[in-house]
């Protein structure tokens, strides 16, 4: 099996899909113009896909009452604190940093609508 993508209903759909591609360097690679505006987000290798929609009569997850460890979405970095600057400058919130024996930096975030973000800078890369 090869994965294809992961799907999130998502309140402001339109601002978060923004968000994502101007601070994230996320793409569009499917969008539907109508609901429930199912938009499917491509990383820079095309490899992971990202879907984005909005079903208000189905249950939208409440990140921000949730610990990060529960669900994130981590990102490559090759400079986890420069990122995290960045991001914050942009509406992020930080919420932790570790820096791991093996010289990995680990930052994790969350988005403005409160969806936890984690920053990998990894030693060894996978």
């Amino acid at each position: 099996m090869i994965f294809e993508h992961f799907a999130l209903n998502v309140v402001h759909i339109d601002e978060v899909v923004k968000w994502y591609i101007e601070n994230l360097g996320l793409k569009v690679v499917a969008r539907q113009n109508e609901p429930p505006f199912m938009t499917f987000l491509a990383d820079s290798s095309g490899r992971v896909i990202m879907e984005l929609y909005h079903r208000p009569d189905e249950m939208i997850t409440d990140f921000a009452k949730q610990h990060p460890l529960t669900f994130h979405v981590a990102f490559v970095s090759e400079n986890a604190q420069e990122d995290k600057i960045r991001l914050e400058k942009q509406g992020a919130s930080f919420f932790e940093e570790v820096k791991k024996e093996d010289g990995s930096h680990l930052v994790m975030l969350r988005d403005p609508w409160g969806m936890p973000l984690q920053l990998c800078q990894r030693a060894v890369k996978f």
